[in-house]
């Protein structure tokens, strides 16, 4: 049986909707760009979403050279007014790597009732130029040259749902739809996953009501229990709130999310019907 993820502390009582509604279009502010990598303030955007594509792998790397010992997952509320920045050491990589350059504090307010933030190293350029709401960083005075550890400053940002900001941080990474579904629909198959191998073949799955019930069916027999079908649908709401949120416009990603949601929907409504 599929591996389903664990359930997070979503609200039990919240109504799903029919359609993950899109954000009206906007292009990321030129001003955010410039304040971290003035070389590109005139580059035209793609361009710039299309050379860190290249790179991330290197990025991604580099969060994945620092040290866990030293990077907590969380950290008190309480704590962060007095945490600036972190020094992360360093492991050996052999790999080119492209070291982050922030640390995001998620929560879900200022003033929630969360004891805890969520830690994200990140990097800044990956944010500024794929997300139109966010705040304007500030510049990183890391250094990523030869160095045993880094120091990056700690960015307190709130996000309706931190605990489900992973899948949306990696796809601005990779751009990768198959990825994303794969976390998104925990059971769907590899078979079908290796057939995206273009926006237009998501599109099309997307338009197939034959190959959305197929994938609805697959998803039904291979949950655990409509609790844990509710638990998918709440974490695809999540990652949709996240994406709405931080004013994330890539096309691929809402053909993305459409698509699970049309997919988990379908295995809610077939298992509703066998019950």
């Amino acid at each position: 049986m599929a591996s389903f993820p664990a359930q997070h502390s979503y609200p039990s009582n919240v109504q799903l909707p029919r359609k993950l509604q899109r954000p009206a279009y906007a292009e990321v502010p030129r001003q955010n760009i410039a304040a971290i990598a003035p070389e590109l303030s005139e580059v035209p955007m793609d361009y710039v979403r299309r050379g860190l594509k290249l790179q991330a792998n290197q990025m991604l790397a580099g969060i994945a050279a620092l040290s866990p010992s030293h990077l907590p997952s969380s950290m008190p509320r309480s704590q962060l007014h007095h945490t600036p920045s972190l020094t992360v050491p360093i492991r050996p990589s052999g790999s080119s790597s492209s070291y982050p350059t922030h640390i995001l504090a998620l929560s879900r307010s200022s003033n929630s009732s969360d004891s805890y933030v969520t830690l994200v190293a990140t990097h800044s350029l990956i944010l500024a130029s794929n997300c139109a709401s966010l705040p304007r960083l500030p510049p990183s005075a890391s250094s990523h040259g030869a160095a045993v550890s880094v120091t990056l400053p700690v960015l307190p940002l709130t996000i309706p749902a931190p605990a489900a900001f992973s899948p949306l941080h990696t796809f601005l990474y990779t751009h990768s739809a198959p990825q994303l579904l794969s976390v998104l629909l925990p059971a769907v198959p590899g078979s079908f996953l290796s057939t995206l191998t273009s926006p237009q073949a998501l599109r099309g799955t997307l338009a197939s009501g034959p190959a959305l019930h197929t994938l609805s069916a697959h998803l039904m027999a291979s949950a655990p229990g409509m609790g844990a079908l509710t638990n998918v649908a709440q974490n695809i709401a999540a990652v949709w709130r996240n994406a709405v949120a931080l004013g994330v416009h890539d096309p691929e990603l809402w053909d993305c999310l459409d698509l699970a949601w049309e997919v988990i929907l379908g295995a809610m409504n077939l298992g509703a019907g066998a019950r």
